[in-house]
């Protein structure tokens, strides 16, 4: 009996141990031990915040913005690298939006923030894939808990419209990374329309061939049009809402053009972090072409009720260990929902042509 009652007790033991790590494990998963992990909506909260409030009906982050269609015209050379459908030889529909970064749908565009560029293509059996580019080629944060703290910290006071150098300065000093991007943006070329930007994936992925081999790419979207500045010294004096429509206007008289460029990475490239840019000659292979031929007012265009999360991808290319990627995901899809539940919005941008827009 007493051999029986050890080994009983041993069994007992065991179980309970097992059952404690399981309830630990979820307890963990649920955000109930130990720090509590970030969740989309948290992302949002920040975002809406940052802007100084919820805009109803508005995307969150990116809000003011511009619809477009097109195509993407493949030249097969990208499946090089890829077994992807949308980069074999052939054309597919494209929607798509142009956007400034920030929460407020009313800025003025004389703003040194990013332009961006999202995309949906969508192959005739029904494989998307979706992208959210900006205009540079590195992000300022590596990870959602930094971005988080990122809104925090940039957090307009309300007696000076400015961030308080109080939180500034310690958010700083902890993120040198945020440093690096705040001198790359001081010193860059901003560009005077969406038309003549580059858009960059910024985020690295997986791309598979053939044969099987995987690789580490980035692409970017490369445009026809010749670069050309604003003048960053009187951005307070760009009308309001001159980029938009210098767009609109630009479009109505032609298509703008852009080639998808994939970058290959090169042994030690740092694949994880958006923060880190790739340095010196790659592999590089022209894709195809981007072409824009109409743009619609957000409330009524095509792109008005699309997420553009850059996770959704066709079968050939996949994440990498980027964490930005995942928290990229759920942050677009808490602001997906709020904003679904609160109706269209107007238009932000205003009516007639852009004066003192320049071409």
């Amino acid at each position: 009996m007493p051999m029986l009652n050890r080994r009983t007790s041993s069994a007992f033991a065991l179980i309970g141990a097992i059952i404690l790590a399981l309830l630990a494990g979820f307890g963990w998963a649920a955000g109930w031990l130990g720090q509590r992990r970030i969740s989309g909506g948290d992302v949002t909260t920040a975002l809406e915040a940052n802007s100084g409030g919820a805009k109803p009906g508005y995307r969150r982050a990116h809000a003011k913005g511009l619809c477009f269609t097109g195509d993407f015209a493949a030249n097969g050379k990208g499946s090089a690298l890829t077994t992807a459908q949308p980069l074999r030889t052939g054309t597919l529909p494209v929607l798509g939006r142009v956007s400034l970064a920030g929460g407020n749908p009313l800025a003025g565009d004389g703003r040194n923030v990013f332009h961006s560029m999202a995309l949906l293509l969508k192959t005739p059996d029904g494989e998307e894939w979706r992208m959210a580019l900006d205009h540079t080629p590195i992000f300022p944060v590596a990870d959602v808990a930094s971005f988080v703290a990122l809104q925090r910290a940039t957090t307009p006071d309300p007696k000076t419209g400015k961030p308080d150098p109080a939180a500034m300065k310690p958010f700083l000093a902890a993120h040198p990374e945020v440093k690096v991007f705040q001198a790359y943006m001081a010193k860059a070329v901003l560009p005077n329309s969406f038309a003549n930007a580059t858009y960059y994936s910024i985020n690295a992925f997986r791309f598979t061939d053939a044969s099987g081999t995987t690789r580490f790419v980035r692409w970017q979207f490369a445009p026809e049009a010749p670069l050309a500045e604003l003048d960053k010294q009187h951005l307070d004096q760009f009308p309001r809402d001159a980029l938009f429509r210098e767009m609109i206007d630009r479009t109505a008289k032609g298509p703008s053009r852009w080639h998808l460029l994939l970058v290959e990475a090169n042994p030690g490239d740092v694949t994880d972090k958006a923060t880190v840019a790739w340095q010196g000659p790659h592999r590089t292979i022209d894709a195809g072409t981007l072409t824009i031929r109409a743009t619609q007012p957000e409330e009524t265009g095509s792109c008005r009720d699309l997420n553009f999360d850059p996770t959704i991808l066709p079968e050939g290319i996949a994440l990498s260990d980027d964490p930005l990627l995942a928290a990229r995901s759920k942050a677009y899809s808490s602001s997906f929902t709020r904003r679904a539940g609160e109706g269209p919005h107007p238009s932000a941008i205003g009516e007639g042509p852009a004066k003192g827009a320049q071409q």
